[in-house]
C-alpha cells in the first residue's frame, strides 16, 4: 500500500495540476483508519486557483475543509477540523466515482474513502 500511494504522490507532483474532473458535489462513505467506525456524509470540491481545489466534507455535525492541488491522475488534499489535521489521496474511476486512503496528523494507519456523485 505504502509503494501504490507513494507513486501516487509522485505522480501529482510530476503531472501538470489539472483536476478538473473532481469539481463536482458528492455523497460521501468511509472507515475511519485501521478499520475504525464507518461515517456517510457529503463533499464538495471547488476549483479556488489553477490546480488548486477547496475540498469541504460535512460529516454529521463536523465540517473539514481541504486545501487540494491535482492532476487529470489523482487529488492530494490536507485537511483540517477543530484540533484535527490529515492528509488524504484520490483517484477517479471509470465510472466517475472517486476512491481515496486518508489518515490524521501523526497517523499510523489510513482509512477509506469513496465518493459518489451527486
Amino acid at each position: 500500500m505504502r509503494a501504490v500511494v507513494a507513486g501516487l504522490v509522485l505522480g501529482l507532483l510530476a503531472a501538470p495540476a489539472m483536476a478538473g474532473e473532481f469539481v463536482s458535489n458528492y455523497d460521501v462513505s468511509g472507515t475511519g483508519p485501521g478499520g475504525g467506525g464507518a461515517y456517510k456524509g457529503q463533499v464538495t470540491v471547488k476549483k479556488t486557483g489553477e490546480g488548486v481545489y477547496q475540498v469541504v466534507w460535512v460529516i454529521g455535525k463536523d465540517k473539514f475543509i481541504g486545501t487540494g492541488i491535482g492532476s487529470p491522475d489523482g487529488l492530494a488534499v490536507g485537511y483540517k477540523s477543530g484540533q484535527s489535521t490529515g492528509i488524504a489521496i484520490y483517484h477517479t474511476t471509470e465510472t466517475g466515482a472517486v476512491e481515496g486512503v486518508w489518515t490524521y496528523a501523526g497517523g499510523t494507519q489510513i482509512g477509506t474513502e469513496n465518493w459518489s456523485p451527486r
